[in-house]
């Protein structure tokens, strides 16, 4: 199956578009909102004309005005910054799992990875991608051309969950690799240290990077369906514990349930987005209705 319809169904590809004419509000105001502070915004906006000069682009020129007036103008336009967004997968073994459903976390996260980068070449804005399990594996530079989606499919098709997972230490390589202040997309199942994952992200934030924190679960990992004996196993180190499933069943659930509310007050304080998900979810219902509560904040 080609990329483009593997991970960036053509129906989700179509919907975007169609937001986008439809509703421009919604996806602009979705990336300026990222960015209300420390950036104002990233669309070029007009501010006036004037006459064409040489070694003025071709390209600013406004033919509107030259029907009107048959004398060459070119918009002059306000400095603004562009977006720079930086997809970051982890590829921890753990990122292989599911339960029963058809999309493995790491699936998923490919899936809304995949949407993500569409939207935001759409919106003529670079966005490159990075992977990592104990340390930063395939680093795409940021592009905004055309032909960067193909490119960002092409790697996503091959990628593959392994190994351990270093998150603190990864997001620290990422941080010193960044050059400019961006948008940083994390896509991961969150399993480490809590700690040292916060603090890890609390600097990345410092440094002046916006980060939405999509926190992928399996299904069976948030509601634990399971019934009678269970074998549970760590997909990291391979330890395993057997339990009755009647037993450990509301302890679980109370403690996932805690672990999302802790993360998400405390990213919230570092004003940095966290998303909760889990696979039962469609992945393009979740990644609209994060764009609509996203715009209604701004």
């Amino acid at each position: 199956m080609p990329a483009v319809e593997k991970y960036l169904k053509p129906e989700l590809a179509a919907q975007i578009k169609r937001l986008d004419l439809r509703a421009q509000i919604i996806v602009r105001g979705f990336l300026q909102g990222l960015h209300a502070s420390p950036f104002h915004g990233f669309s070029v906006e007009f501010s006036e004309h004037r006459r064409y000069a040489p070694g003025d682009d071709p390209k600013d020129i406004d033919w509107v005005a030259y029907a009107k007036t048959n004398k060459y103008y070119v918009k002059k336009f306000e400095s603004e910054t562009n977006l720079t967004g930086y997809l970051a997968i982890d590829l921890s073994r753990s990122m292989g799992y599911t339960y029963r459903q058809s999309l493995t976390k790491l699936d998923y996260s490919i899936c809304l990875a995949a949407a993500l980068a569409y939207l935001m070449i759409q919106q003529q804005d670079p966005v490159g991608l990075v992977t990592f399990d104990t340390k930063l594996g395939a680093n795409l530079p940021p592009r905004s051309r055309r032909s960067q989606l193909p490119a960002i499919l092409s790697q996503l098709t091959r990628l593959k969950a392994a190994g351990e997972t270093d998150l603190a230490g990864s997001l620290v390589q990422l941080a010193a690799m960044l050059k400019h202040r961006s948008l940083v997309m994390l896509f991961s199942d969150l399993l480490g240290d809590e700690d040292s994952m916060l603090h890890a992200l609390r600097g990345l934030r410092h440094g002046g990077h916006d980060i939405i924190v999509f926190h992928v679960l399996d299904e069976a990992e948030v509601t634990f369906p399971f019934k009678g004996s269970v074998q549970l196993v760590d997909p990291e180190t391979g330890t395993s514990q057997a339990v009755s499933a009647a037993d450990a069943a509301e302890d679980y659930r109370r403690t996932i349930e805690a672990y999302r509310g802790r993360l998400d007050k405390t990213l919230h304080e570092s004003r940095i987005d966290y998303v909760p998900l889990d696979t039962s979810q469609p992945y393009d219902k979740a990644l609209m209705e994060y764009l609509l509560r996203r715009r209604d904040r701004f």
